[in-house]
C-alpha cells in the first residue's frame, strides 16, 4: 500500500513540474496588441541570441527629437535561422528598420514581424505575432 501511495505521490510531483514550463510561455494576445502596430528605425544598441525568444535593442528617435532605447522580440533562434537569419545578421551600430506591434503596457517592447537589415534584405522575425504575414 506504502508502495502505491509513493509511487502516486511522484507521479502527481512530475505532473506539475513537467506543466510549469508550457505555463510560463505567454502568448502574443497576452503581452501585445496587433492593433497598435510601430515602425522603428535605429542602431542597434545589444543582442541577445538566446531561447526562447532572440531579442535585440534599437535605439530609435523619436517625432520629439528624443533618443528611446527600445527592445525588439523575435522568435527563437531555430526559427530565425530557418527565415534566412544568422547570429551575424544583426552588427551592434547597424541601423535597421524593424517592424512591429508594441506592448500593452506600454513599455518600449516590440515584437516584431519584419526587420530589414542594414544591407536592405527584408527578413520575417519568426515571432508568434506574424503568422498571418507568412
Amino acid at each position: 500500500m506504502n508502495n502505491k501511495v509513493l509511487l502516486a505521490g511522484v507521479t502527481a510531483c512530475l505532473m506539475v513540474l513537467l506543466a510549469v514550463p508550457l505555463a510560463a510561455h505567454h502568448s502574443f494576445a497576452a503581452q501585445y496588441d496587433r492593433t497598435k502596430p510601430k515602425t522603428l528605425t535605429g542602431p542597434v544598441t545589444k543582442l541577445d541570441w538566446i531561447n526562447p525568444h532572440a531579442r535585440f535593442f534599437i535605439d530609435n528617435k523619436e517625432a520629439d527629437g528624443k533618443v528611446i532605447n527600445w527592445e525588439v522580440e523575435l522568435g527563437p533562434p531555430a526559427m530565425l535561422m530557418r527565415n534566412g537569419w544568422t547570429r551575424t545578421s544583426l552588427v551592434i551600430g547597424a541601423v535597421v528598420t524593424v517592424n512591429g506591434s508594441l506592448a500593452k503596457d506600454g513599455s518600449h517592447l516590440l515584437n516584431a514581424s519584419t526587420v530589414t537589415l542594414s544591407n536592405g534584405k527584408r527578413v520575417f522575425a519568426g515571432s508568434s505575432g506574424d503568422e498571418e504575414q507568412k
